[in-house]
């Protein structure tokens, strides 16, 4: 987004929604008329994003009710809408692209049809393996994971993960994903569609500066409050990840919950003795591999785990889960926090956000 862009969506503003049709690589539709929707995103679910549009069945002349048509615009087979969401300018549309989205259903109801969409990894999900699938002695864990992926996706890999070698003997029978999932947990790293519509492979991290600060006062109708709710069951603050060595010795690396913030900080109040949090892969061959992999895991877990305030305010289209956000209000002040989950209004309306205090 530009500066100028980014300054407007802080107030009120006028808004618009485009989307464009694709079926294997061809245009289908470039001016989908969109009367109202939205988009949700939630980094905990294995398909993190939710579309949901409403589109008038008859616009310009042309019928948008997909009927027996595969061939059809708002068709579910194959078809994906590239997405994006227009901010008025000085009177220009400056467009901000929301990603790229795979049709799962459409319905017509009299004058309108509803179309239901979710992210890309939808492909990877439903695509169960017809057979066990075994990695030869060659492959190492970014070429596992491509052999699971492409071509349904395009997969990158940020430049400063370290590839290593897949120990012999693995096997998954089914679950496409949840392969995916483990070679990545055993790797210290997460994946995520890009805009571009690319599975991009990246450490776990919650580093980075804020991209925006919400402040909770009465200037901007901002409101920031605590929610969820508190319980012992299942807490941790310690990650124990095993693993076997070439030899058939068995192997484990231990991260404590050192954040002097953190409610679960090992030698704190919660318990002062181990309360541990253990997880088991035949990726993990060294001591260092499962030390590393216990860490990312602790990451991950306090995305579900940790402080989160809801956030309610004027839809900002540049924000995806993930990106951190500095927030005054709730008692705090210009706390880094992560999003975690949002949800942006394709009409006029208001945009909520959950994020975690980090």
């Amino acid at each position: 987004m530009s500066t100028t862009a980014l300054a407007v969506v802080q107030g009120s503003y006028t808004m618009n929604v485009r989307a464009e049709s694709w079926l294997g690589g061809t245009l289908l539709a470039d001016s989908i008329p969109i009367s109202d929707g939205g988009e949700s995103r939630d980094r905990s679910l294995a398909v993190p994003e939710q579309i949901s549009l409403t589109v008038p069945r008859r616009d310009g002349g042309f019928d948008w009710d997909p009927g027996t048509d595969p061939a059809h615009p708002l068709a579910a087979y194959g078809q994906m809408l590239r997405i994006d969401y227009g901010v008025d300018v000085g009177g220009q549309m400056e467009w901000i692209n929301r990603g790229w989205f795979l049709i799962t259903e459409s319905s017509t109801d009299g004058d309108t049809v509803a179309v239901n969409c979710q992210g890309l990894l939808t492909l990877i999900d439903e695509a169960s393996l017809i057979a066990p699938f075994q990695p030869s002695s060659t492959d190492t864990l970014g070429s596992v994971v491509r052999a699971l992926v492409e071509p349904a996706l395009t997969v990158g890999f940020d430049g400063t993960l370290v590839d290593r070698a897949v120990p012999l003997g693995m096997q998954w029978d089914s679950d496409r994903l949840g392969a995916v999932a483990e070679v990545l947990t055993a790797w210290g790293a997460a994946e995520r569609v890009t805009e571009d519509g690319y599975l991009l492979i990246e450490p776990v991290s919650d580093a980075g500066s804020p991209v925006l600060s919400i402040s909770d006062n009465s200037t901007t109708g901002t409101v920031v409050r605590w929610q969820g709710s508190t319980t012992r069951d299942g807490a941790f603050n310690c990650v124990v990840a095993q693993g076997e060595d070439s030899a058939g010795n068995q192997l484990q690396g231990v991260v404590y919950d050192g954040d002097g913030t953190s409610p679960y900080q090992y030698g704190g109040p919660f318990n002062p003795l181990p309360v541990p949090y253990p997880f088991q892969s035949s990726l993990l061959t060294t001591v260092a591999q499962c030390r590393t992999a216990a860490a990312a895991q602790m990451k991950l877990l306090r995305r579900q785990a940790f402080r989160r305030l809801g956030v309610t305010m004027v839809p900002h289209p540049g924000l995806v889960t993930g990106d951190i956000v500095s927030v005054t209000g709730a008692g705090l002040t210009n706390a880094r926090c992560a999003i975690e989950s949002l949800s942006l209004p394709y009409a006029p309306g208001e945009q909520t956000l959950t994020v975690r205090v980090l």
